[in-house]
């Protein structure tokens, strides 16, 4: 809406009296002279509904400009004074302005002999059968808008709002929908509130694993309050529970915990299979990014099998995973949190971000989503999760060899010494007894392309001890492939 006349209302000058758009004319009126004589009466012949003031045909295809005498008569002729309207016809329209002054023109035109302009008497009728059109399909057009909106099936009129058939809180959304699906989810997710011991901590999430109260949630989220400190998981009704941990696993960076007085009715989420998701599958994420509880944002698989090495900051030890990237938004306060599908199965736990260097903007100093969000595989997530629940302490699959973390290396290079001095190549492990030696170049595993050690390592810990893999290497200019079987390693050390 304009403001341009605002706080100008009391200064405006005072508007003319309103007049017709085009003086009338009396029906008899002698050539050469103005007209005069009795303006005509209100009533059903009244030209008072005619559209605004015609211009003259002479004007309309290309004749003299407008300041020929509006009525078609030569300017050279002095008007003559009008009569004055009867008193029936006072009110309205008022009385034209005065012609007798000398060089005046009706409506203030100035006065400039013109040659007469030749009547067009046809152009003029189109003109005005096309007004007549147009008023007409207008009249209509209202009055059909006016009963539509009007008619109330009874005939009396009253308000105009139309209401919805059903109020927000009858309509139901279909199970499909991310509506749908955040509806059945969003009972089952909790915002976790860590608390070490010294007073500081941070917001993540989780969700219900199981009936008997467990939580299934990031490393990182809970590792400050872990050994020492508070953890509480708030439900989306707003009920909190204090909650302790049960398992940890920094090397894959999930952990369980346990609800303390769980209520009854826990409704698990649903577990899918990460194994069978497909780039371009619809996603839906949940979770407290900058501790916003019960956030729900939707997005797509945009890649598989993302080799991803990520760290909480606390400690120099990195988590590695062959993560699920979706572009769905996620932020700090989202680890934890499910990935879910279309039908609303969990296929992943949200755990990382990439994001651009110098941190978030509006204030913030955490940095923010740019659509590059990582996921856990659930199928990897649930087998953590078991062993955690289990006994406590994670297990891991291994090559029994220690390769180096440089990326784009072309491959996983064996190193020449491992930890602390220990040799690269475990004697009597998996990689020594299927010939493997340092400095060997670890290409392939399986089927998947092998481009630096965290590639590697995520690939290994998709799988269990015991599993049999295929792993391709260079060896100077040779390539060879052997079978290995998968050993394992108890804790995090």
């Amino acid at each position: 809406m304009s403001t341009e006349n605002e706080g100008n209302e009391n200064d405006a000058v005072p508007a003319a009296p309103s007049v017709p758009s085009v003086p009338p004319v009396p029906a008899a009126a002698p050539e050469g002279t103005p007209p005069g004589g009795d303006l005509p009466a209100s009533g059903p012949d009244s030209r008072g509904d005619e559209p605004t003031a015609q211009v003259p045909a002479a004007h309309q295809e290309g004749g003299p400009a407008p300041s020929s005498d509006p009525y078609g008569r030569p300017s050279a002729q002095t008007p003559a004074p009008p009569q004055q309207p009867p008193a029936a016809s006072a009110a309205w329209p008022p009385p034209v302005p005065s012609y007798a002054d000398a060089g005046s023109q009706p409506w203030g035109a100035p006065v400039h002999p013109e040659p007469k302009a030749p009547r067009r008497s046809r152009a003029s009728g189109l003109v005005v059968a096309v007004a007549v059109a147009a008023l007409v399909a207008g009249g209509i057009g209202g009055a059909l808008g006016y009963w539509a909106a009007d008619s109330d099936g009874s005939g009396s009129s009253g308000s105009t709002t139309v209401a919805a058939s059903n109020s927000p809180k009858d309509l139901k959304r279909a199970d499909g929908t991310v509506a749908g699906v955040a509806a059945k989810a969003l009972p089952s997710v909790v915002t976790i509130d860590a608390q070490s011991g010294d007073g500081e901590g941070g917001t993540g999430t989780g969700f219900v694993y199981d009936k008997e109260g467990h939580i299934l949630t990031n490393n990182h989220v809970v590792a400050s309050a872990a050994s020492s400190g508070q953890l509480t998981a708030t439900f989306s009704d707003g009920k909190k529970y204090g909650a302790e941990v049960v398992g940890r696993a920094e090397g894959y960076d999930v952990a369980v915990l346990k609800l303390k007085d769980a209520p009854d009715g826990l409704t698990p989420l649903p577990l899918g299979d990460s194994d069978e998701v497909a780039v371009g599958d619809s996603t839906i994420a949940i979770g407290a990014p900058f501790g916003l509880s019960n956030t729900v944002t939707t997005g797509i698989i945009s890649a598989k099998n993302r080799p991803v090495a990520s760290g909480d900051g606390s400690s120099s030890a990195n988590s590695y995973m062959s993560a699920l990237q979706t572009d769905a938004s996620i932020n700090p306060g989202n680890s934890g949190g499910p990935l879910l599908d279309a039908g609303g199965a969990v296929i992943g736990i949200n755990s990382a971000i990439q994001s651009t260097s110098g941190g978030g903007g509006m204030g913030q100093s955490q940095a923010g989503s740019i659509g590059l969000g990582f996921a856990i595989p659930v199928n990897q997530a649930k087998n953590v999760a078991e062993q955690l629940i289990k006994t406590g302490q994670p297990v891991y699959p291994v090559i029994g060899a220690t390769v180096t973390m440089e990326e784009k290396s072309g491959g996983a290079v064996i190193s020449d010494k491992g930890a602390d001095g220990t040799p690269a190549v475990t004697p009597d492990g998996p990689a020594a007894r299927a010939g493997l030696k340092a400095g060997d170049v670890i290409t392939k595993f399986n089927d998947t392309v092998v481009e630096s050690g965290p590639t590697l390592i995520g690939e290994i810990w998709t799988h269990k001890p015991g599993d049999k893999v295929t792993l391709t290497y260079k060896r100077g200019s040779e390539t060879s492939t052997v079978d290995v079987v998968l050993g394992e390693r108890k804790g995090d050390s």
